[in-house]
């Protein structure tokens, strides 16, 4: 550490020593970096992601469907462990060319579509199924207006406020003030906006609600960062009603739990390729016992 004021170099060059806690899979070129194919299970629908809350937002999504009688909507989800560069390998990157979980193959026609960033696959996931994105034009646009808010937002939340609070090597005041001003600013709009609605297009359920709830559910109740005292997420009355009211949806609670490595091991399901695998395959049931 030092007191000397940073001065930016003509030219920046990457230090992989940069620290963080993601310094080992963070770089500024995109590409493989190893040949990896990924598996392909027996679904037309095949997710290759990790429970992050982009990750989140798909499996809910998912599992939305299926409780609704979409057959068509069965998937096989593959763990991709972005610690360990999973998303680096060839097959993931020939899905998702910006190396970033959730990555969806669709292989129900005659040539194989590849859907990459959350927001596109659960539009392309409503738009296939027809559900949950309204039919009339006002409330389909306040759904999607929501879903891109959250698209443009979130990266304040997690690579701003959660980057600087949690993750940096060394906290900034300045960072750490700066990000949590906007997060909390964002906290709000959601508040007002709930305030008035019961879901965030209206009175339906959308892709809205499932792109936002797993950010900033998770956050109105402490779950990341460590920061719910921090932010004062008690505050936020109707986002915190929101919020329990989604958490009680049992598509809700089976989409969190797949493709998930932390906390309860009963509450871990590293992969789904079958709708009984929420009973039988849960890590407190594969976890040899000690």
């Amino acid at each position: 550490m030092t007191d000397t004021p940073y001065v930016p170099p003509k030219v920046w060059t990457w230090d992989k020593e940069n620290g963080g806690q993601f310094a080992n899979i963070n770089r500024p070129i995109a590409g493989p970096t190893h040949d990896k194919e990924l598996p392909v299970g027996r679904h037309p629908l095949q997710l290759y992601s990790l429970a992050t809350p982009n990750g989140v937002k798909v499996t809910v999504m998912l599992e939305e469907l299926l409780a609704l009688g979409q057959k068509g909507a069965e998937y096989d989800a593959w763990l991709i462990r972005i610690g360990n560069g999973d998303q680096f390998g060839s097959g993931f990157v020939d899905i998702n060319p910006n190396s970033k979980i959730p990555a969806l193959m669709d292989r129900s026609g005659p040539e194989p579509i590849r859907v990459f960033e959350s927001g596109s696959i659960l539009f392309y996931l409503a738009e296939k199924f027809g559900a949950f994105l309204p039919k009339d034009v006002k409330t389909r646009t306040e759904a999607m207006s929501w879903l891109f808010w959250q698209m443009g937002s979130a990266p304040y939340l997690g690579g701003g406020f959660g980057h600087f609070y949690a993750y940096a090597p060394t906290k900034i005041e300045y960072a750490i003030d700066r990000f949590a001003m906007e997060t909390k600013r964002q906290l709000d709009v959601l508040d007002r906006r709930l305030a008035d609605s019961e879901y965030l297009a209206g009175s339906e359920y959308t892709i809205a609600d499932m792109a936002v709830w797993p950010w900033y559910g998770a956050l109105a109740k402490g779950l990341v960062y460590g920061a719910g005292e921090f932010l004062s997420v008690q505050d936020y009355k109707n986002v915190q009603r929101w919020t329990d009211q989604i958490a009680k949806r049992p598509a809700v609670k089976r989409g969190r739990m797949v493709n998930r490595v932390s906390g309860d091991p009963a509450s871990q399901l590293h992969e789904r390729h079958d709708a009984s695998d929420f009973e039988t395959k849960t890590q407190d049931k594969l976890a040899p016992v000690t």
